[in-house]
């Protein structure tokens, strides 16, 4: 019989397989990240969003935002200070203050918030140009805007909320429609043709 020289031949070592508890494991984490998503979201939406209260100290409405982050992982928690600012439209001047306006905040979430306050103005007002009821505001499709005392049309964007109470006293409601017929108007007169009211003529 033929002689072997060298070394033997060694079989290949088999791969190692995967331990079943991997993928288990990865399996668990996605589900509490799925149910940590489900129960978490919701409560930090209620968190966010800027907020109007009065300044403790000038008595002047103020625009807040607080920490809704803090504000969603401490909800179990008992502890004071829960409740953080993170902006405020008299910062950073008065960065430095006791934020005495939280009180205001965790009494009501829902009633100081600026989405909420103008869709309650909006509710059940009528457009100044075209007299249609305004649809209930949702914020995700078009926005009402505004009539300002001079006879433009503003859109939110460009309104600053803590000037909201003076605004809800001097501007008139205007729908979406109307808001971006007015803006053509103003801005390429030449190519609109404004026709004069007629109702007059068959009264």
């Amino acid at each position: 019989m033929p002689a072997h020289h060298g070394r033997a031949h060694r079989p290949a070592p088999k791969g190692k397989g995967v331990p079943m508890s991997v993928p288990l494991v990865l399996l668990a984490l996605v589900a509490l990240g799925i149910i940590a998503a489900i129960v978490l979201v919701p409560v930090l939406r209620v968190y966010r969003g800027t907020r109007l209260v009065g300044c403790p100290e000038t008595k002047r409405p103020a625009a807040v935002e607080i920490d809704s982050i803090r504000a969603t992982f401490t909800l179990f928690r008992d502890e004071p200070g829960r409740l953080r600012l993170t902006s405020c439209s008299r910062w950073p001047e008065k960065a430095g203050c006791g934020q005495e306006c939280l009180g205001e905040i965790e009494r009501d979430l829902e009633s100081c918030l600026v989405r909420n306050l103008v869709a309650g103005w909006y509710r059940g007002q009528t457009c100044v140009f075209c007299a249609k009821l305004i649809p209930e505001v949702t914020w995700s499709e078009h926005r009402p805007a505004l009539l300002a005392p001079d006879g433009t049309t503003v859109s939110w964007k460009d309104v600053k909320p803590e000037n909201l109470p003076d605004v809800f006293l001097t501007h008139k409601p205007v729908c979406w429609d109307c808001h971006v017929v007015q803006g053509v108007v103003r801005e390429r007169p030449d190519v609109v043709t404004v026709r004069p009211d007629r109702d007059h003529l068959y009264s």
